[in-house]
């Protein structure tokens, strides 16, 4: 059965998506088969694919919502042993619509039932909030990934995503657990950043990922060609931060 891992921070703009698609990739190139299901309406995850969701007929609100098996919404991507589960617009409606239904907090483990034996790994991008789709999210995974911006506002709100996780692991999943955190956008001339880095042990201890990833262009460029890092550009810093990051993940599984 595949190991699921959510990617999840309720703030916008710190590499939650960027490292979802380059996690998601290098532990494709490395020879797992690979789900990537892009919760967040945005669909930033699906186009940082080359998937134009646009052109698509149906995607995760289709299967979510019992429309559509969830086989059948399923595309590859341009990275082998790599596929995604695509957002399309209509993923924002589905927060409002399964309000009412029953089970609706396990609409997306329900349905991921029918393929978790087909991967190794389910890498899920939720969305930059703590509504209905990210617990699907966090209910549906194994464990969750927390990427951290190293700014001193991005610390602000991780008391209130623990205490969503620890709500869910005692009504909802029993099961889950932090995978851990990964400081993002990171600039080692830049002191507060190196405090951010000691503020997070404190929320986090133990479970601070040795992968940083810095703040880069090239990494800001990719998602705009379609491409993850490991495409755009393989020698770059950001690359090399991500391919560290999914052999630690790896390295994590064996342990669990």
């Amino acid at each position: 059965m595949a190991y699921i891992i959510a990617v999840a921070n309720q703030k916008g703009g710190v590499g939650k998506t960027t490292t979802t698609v380059n996690l998601a990739s290098y532990l494709a190139s490395k020879g797992r088969f690979v789900l990537l299901i892009d919760l967040d309406p945005q669909a930033n995850a699906t186009s940082g694919l080359g998937i134009d969701h646009r052109q698509l007929e149906r995607g995760l609100y289709d299967a979510v919502t019992g429309q559509v098996a969830f086989r059948d919404i399923v595309v590859p991507s341009n990275v082998d042993h790599l596929k995604v589960a695509p957002a399309t617009a209509a993923l924002a409606g589905a927060a409002v619509e399964l309000v009412n239904v029953e089970r609706r907090e396990f609409r997306l483990a329900d349905v991921l039932l029918e393929v978790r034996n087909d991967y190794d790994y389910v890498i899920i991008d939720c969305p930059p909030s703590l509504g209905l789709l990210t617990i699907n999210g966090l209910v549906a995974a194994d464990r969750v990934l927390i990427p951290v911006q190293a700014e001193y506002y991005a610390l602000e709100g991780l008391s209130q995503l623990i205490s969503t996780i620890d709500l869910v692991k005692e009504h909802l999943k029993p099961e889950i657990e932090i995978l851990g955190a990964v400081l993002t956008m990171f600039d080692k001339r830049n002191k507060l950043a190196n405090d951010v880095l000691l503020e997070l042990q404190k929320f986090f201890p133990n479970k601070i990922f040795g992968s940083v990833v810095p703040r880069t262009v090239r990494l800001a460029e990719a998602p705009s060609f379609g491409k993850p890092i490991m495409h755009y550009d393989p020698w770059s810093q950001g690359a090399r931060a991500y391919e560290k990051l999914a052999l630690e993940v790896m390295d994590l599984e064996k342990t669990i």
